[in-house]
């Protein structure tokens, strides 16, 4: 969707910018999700919008949200709640899988979660940046792919590309807070991500096994 059609009470973030202000994933925030009571209304306004996420506020106070993606209703995803939390200004977002803690630091905004709550995915691991940046498309396949490579292992610093394979018209996620921590997790260690065409990510997993995961978040519109 063009920003400048960002139909009434939407509003439209970047998430996960790079250190420049530019790239991020675009979100589209429904301020009031009660304009939207259904999950199938909240469905055909995900497919309208075209983003991979929009998220719908159902307590501004509470910060209780609703995620969904052009083709299903999501329990848990990183970029709808690193931008929720940083237009919402809250330290918990409730989710059906459980309470999401977040909090400011000066230019990043952070949400912990557990692994366990993300949807799973295939991490495919490249020799090099230089091959996971050179990937036409998604390769063959079925499921969510999260392809990466180090680019500097001992700096914790990632080269990703992500690929939802689900076949709703979104062919690549420009960045993916649940697979970043998914992979955060597996490897054990803080990371550095740079996914898509330049977006940042980072985490850094916690002794009791949640994981945090940090970006910038800009306005990009507002409807």
């Amino acid at each position: 969707m063009n920003h400048d059609d960002v139909p009434r009470g939407i509003d439209v973030l970047r998430v996960f910018c790079g250190p420049d202000g530019r790239h991020g994933n675009a979100l589209g925030v429904v301020r009031d999700g009660s304009s939207h009571p259904d999950e199938a209304s909240r469905q055909r306004l995900a497919r309208q919008l075209g983003f991979s996420e929009t998220v719908f506020v159902d307590d501004p106070e509470r910060g209780r949200v609703d995620i969904h993606t052009p083709g299903l209703r999501l329990p848990f995803a990183g970029h709808p709640l690193v931008g929720a939390a940083w237009l919402l200004d809250l330290e918990i977002l409730e989710l059906a899988v459980g309470d999401v803690f977040a909090r400011q630091d000066g230019e990043f905004t952070w949400i912990t979660a557990r692994p366990e709550w993300a949807p799973p995915r295939t991490f495919q691991q490249y020799a090099s940046a230089g091959e996971v940046e050179a990937l036409p498309g998604p390769p063959p396949g079925d499921g969510r792919l999260y392809a990466w490579a180090w680019e500097d292992e001992a700096a914790g610093r990632v080269r990703a590309r992500a690929f939802p394979r689900r076949g709703d018209g979104v062919t690549e996620d420009e960045a993916t807070g649940a697979a970043a921590m998914l992979l955060s997790a597996h490897l054990g260690r803080a990371l550095n991500i740079t996914q898509g065409r330049g977006s940042q990510i980072l985490t850094a997993p916690a002794p009791d096994g949640t994981v945090e995961v940090g970006g910038r978040v800009l306005m990009a519109a507002r409807g």
